[in-house]
């Protein structure tokens, strides 16, 4: 009976939420960044601490196109089953919205994900990455900048690949998860 019970539940939240699909990304966040189940994190793009790197011209355009990443986490447990089941939908109703663009899908030993930006082939506007694991929650990723190139990406990865960075700052983030 218990299971029923939560299963009407899940419904009746998923149901609710599809019918009012107007909360945008950005209200999301907002709306949950004080919600105990989730982590809440606003990362600066100098926090990659990239000013000692030698980068060619596009990297460093690349670089300097990105402000900022909003992080929102939620760690799922055995008391919040349901919730993480309501919140996971609510995530995916969002990014069904047509304006966001599939950029590429994720499948790694953490779970799946996918890659998806809001923007046209000469500019991105915000890039988003989302991933979830049945066992252990989800992770929402909001990549923020001005005049990011789609090809701007790719110079991006290779940037922080030529960098000594090593997760510095994600430490909230990494304890979140595992504990």
């Amino acid at each position: 009976m218990k299971n029923v019970i939560k299963g009407l539940l899940v419904i009746m939240v998923v149901f609710a939420g599809s019918c009012s699909s107007t909360q945008s990304l950005q209200e999301y966040f907002v709306d949950n960044s004080d919600n105990p189940n989730f982590l809440s994190v606003d990362l600066p793009a100098s926090l990659l601490n990239m000013d000692k790197v030698d980068l060619s011209e596009a990297e460093r355009e690349a670089l300097n196109s990105l402000k900022k990443m909003n992080v929102l986490a939620f760690k799922k447990n055995e008391a919040n089953t349901v919730e993480f089941e309501a919140e996971k939908a609510n995530v995916k109703a969002i990014l069904k919205n047509g304006k966001f663009i599939d950029l590429m899908k994720l499948k790694t030993s953490y779970g799946k994900g996918v890659v998806k930006y809001i923007g046209n082939d000469e500019e991105i506007d915000e890039v988003i990455i989302y991933g979830d694991n049945d066992e252990k929650g989800f992770m929402l990723i909001r990549v923020l900048g001005n005049n990011m190139k789609p090809a701007n990406l790719v110079q991006f990865m290779q940037a922080v690949q030529k960098s000594d960075y090593k997760g510095e700052g994600l430490n909230e983030i990494a304890d979140f998860i595992k504990g």
